[in-house]
């Protein structure tokens, strides 16, 4: 059964050029309402999957669904996408660009304008709207082809590499605002290699490599599974704390004038409350003790060398 809480579901999505397998099989589902990050190292095959989506390609087999049903051409007029190859035209001026594409997405003239001038105020670039798209910088030129994407208000965003080419300023500009629409109940497709955005900005994700889905979920979720079960202990005592049969081992300790950060690997099966228990036991003065989550960086790390 179709959820409808999805607004993208692909389903044993595969497409090859000749010979190469860009996409096998692929199957994730997108949820409505949030931000989803599609990932994976470069050529694993997220630009394919995301001109699937865009109808820009075909699938050599199955479906996109939207909203519950095949996805159509009108459906992919109402999306909003953001290619990892920007390009303008070079010659044109900013303001007639802009005014161009967002009428293209069935914008009226007026209010392409009105809301075109809106962003140009809040991005702090409307003094722009007369200059020569070839007299601007990378970063400026993107920041304009981002309004672009994003001002017919769209249901849908897909947006690729957004950050590439910009400062940490403007690139904190743009995770903003992709919070902010994600607030006002846009759904967004990030595709990205910055594990730091992923983490900040992203509800769930998929993670492909070699045209293959090696895992999907929430964030938060993938986090917890892919953990090593490790604790970070904080005490302060002139003794090192020593390892618990049965409960923990000790993986490392460092002493800062009394003042210890050490980091316990649990048992399997042992929770933190008997860890805990245990270090009481002890008689260790516990300051503070909390789960090492693993980063993102470092689960996409291993799941694709495991992959390779």
């Amino acid at each position: 059964m179709t959820s409808t809480e999805n607004i993208i579901e692909c389903r044993e999505v595969s497409k090859n050029f000749g010979a190469k397998v860009a996409l096998d099989r692929v199957s994730i589902n997108i949820p409505e309402g949030g931000i989803f990050g599609l990932l994976g190292p470069n050529g694993a095959g997220k630009t394919t999957l995301i001109r699937i989506i865009n109808r820009i390609t075909i699938p050599n087999s199955g479906e996109v669904l939207f909203k519950g049903r095949p996805i159509t051409q009108n459906d992919v007029e109402k999306i909003g996408y953001l290619p990892e190859e920007r390009g303008l035209y070079r010659k044109m001026e900013v303001g007639d660009q802009a005014m161009y594409l967002a009428q293209l997405k069935g914008m009226t003239a007026n209010d392409a304008r009105k809301e075109l001038k809106q962003w140009f105020v809040r991005f702090g670039i409307q003094d722009w709207w007369k200059k020569k798209v070839e007299e601007l910088s990378k970063g400026m030129a993107q920041k304009v082809q981002f309004i672009t994407t994003v001002v017919h208000k769209p249901s849908l965003m897909i947006l690729d590499e957004p950050f590439s080419g910009f400062d940490p300023v403007n690139a904190e500009l743009i995770r903003q605002e992709i919070l902010r629409l994600k607030d006002e109940g846009a759904t967004v497709i990030l595709s990205t290699h910055n594990m730091e955005s992923v983490e900040e900005l992203c509800d769930d994700i998929a993670l492909i490599n070699k045209s293959r889905l090696v895992v999907e979920g929430g964030v938060d979720e993938i986090r917890h599974k892919y953990g090593n079960n490790n604790i970070e202990l904080v005490y302060s005592s002139s003794e090192q704390v020593r390892s618990s049969e049965g409960k923990f081992k000790v993986l490392s300790d460092e002493d800062n004038s009394g003042r210890h950060t050490a980091v316990l690997s649990l048992e399997e099966g042992v929770s933190t409350n008997e860890a805990l228990a245990a270090l009481l036991d002890q008689g260790v003065p516990v300051n503070s003790f909390k789960e090492l989550i693993p980063r993102m960086n470092d689960i996409f790390i291993k799941l694709v060398t495991e992959e390779e």
